[in-house]
């Protein structure tokens, strides 16, 4: 409605100051004449029939560039089609304009050819001056509605693949949960109803985290906690924890269930795997502009191909996530600390 208003506007004030300003010097400069009262009357109703005249051919035009897209054409395509549209409307201009300039310029004593040259380049002028701004103004309205299409594209691409990324990770996480307590059951019945307690919680947490987009890293924390005690019950001592979370970071926001996907990965490639016993250690700070949470744990880290070892999926899952929430700014890594631990690190910009 803004954008109307203003279209009018400049219609209305571009035509009128080419035919009274411009158009005016010009006839002052080419002939000689002197207005009295009636001539110059005569002159402004000239001067008036010519803007709502050009006011109306190039708003026809408007509308069938619009109705037709004519925007999008190829380049060579709408030049034609704006240049035969300019001689078009300047032909109409100079038809309308030479009858009525008869009764104040002296146009029999002038040469016929001379004055349509004259008429054609003085009317030529504000036609094509108008039609280079409606089509740059066009092209640039274009590219910023289809600069604000793709963003939002993009924005819906990446809630879209989020989610699917989070719905993917969930099942196999209730695998493993469900497995942890069907080996209590029969052997501790009360460590496995402790099991199920926490297995609800994570059920509670798992079906939140699909409506948020991020969790406090307090909140996250207290899933794996709940993760931990579970597979606690379940490796007793072969499974040693340690926490080092500073108290500034419990506040900054995270993906939910991301850090459990890892702490879960450490436990099956690393702990699991441990001849003795292994450990997993989670750490976090804040370094420059960046969150950094580090898992520690025992394993050696495995590089094949496979979806279920390290390198596969779930860390796969976890920089596509990073990637969608943060953008280039955001980092994650594994590698092999030494040779008998792993060390998995998450860098999230606090500003983004």
């Amino acid at each position: 409605m803004e954008s109307k208003k203003y279209y009018w506007l400049y219609q209305i004030l571009g035509w009128s100051f080419y035919f009274f300003a411009d158009q005016s010097l010009n006839y002052l400069t080419f002939f000689s004449f002197d207005f009295d009262f009636e001539e110059f009357n005569q002159f402004i109703g000239t001067g008036i029939v010519n803007v709502a005249a050009g006011i109306s051919l190039t708003h026809i035009f408007r509308i069938i560039f619009k109705r037709y897209e004519w925007i999008k054409l190829p380049v060579a395509q709408l030049v034609i089609r704006c240049s035969v549209v300019v001689g078009i409307i300047t032909f109409v201009l100079v038809a309308i304009n030479i009858p009525m300039d008869r009764d104040i310029i002296n146009i029999e004593k002038m040469n016929s050819a001379l004055r349509d040259i004259l008429f054609l380049l003085n009317l030529t002028k504000p036609v094509l001056i108008w039609m280079l701004i409606y089509v740059f103004y066009s092209l640039a309205d274009l590219r910023k509605n289809d600069a604000v299409e793709r963003i939002q594209l993009e924005s819906s691409v990446r809630e879209t693949e989020s989610k699917v990324l989070r719905a993917q990770m969930n099942p196999h996480f209730i695998f493993n949960a469900l497995n942890s307590i069907r080996a209590l059951v029969t052997e501790d019945p009360k460590k496995a109803i402790s099991g199920i307690t926490q297995l609800s919680n994570l059920l509670r947490s798992s079906l939140v985290s699909h409506r948020k987009t991020t969790v406090s890293l307090k909140e996250e924390i207290k899933t794996i906690e709940d993760y931990l005690s579970l597979e606690k019950i379940r490796y007793e001592e072969r499974l040693q924890i340690k926490w080092n979370i500073t108290k500034e970071t419990e506040h900054i926001q995270v993906p939910p269930m991301m850090l459990q996907t890892l702490v879960e990965n450490a436990i099956k490639h690393g702990v699991q795997k441990a001849l003795r016993w292994g450990f997993i250690e989670i750490s976090s700070h804040i370094e420059y502009d960046s969150l950094i949470i580090g898992i520690r744990n025992t394993g050696k880290l495995e590089r094949t191909v496979s979806k279920s070892v390290a390198g596969g999926f779930g860390l796969e899952n976890t920089k596509r996530r990073l990637q969608l929430l943060y953008g280039a700014k955001s980092n994650f890594k594994i590698y092999q600390e030494n040779h008998l631990t792993v060390h998995a690190e998450i860098r999230i910009p606090l500003e983004y």
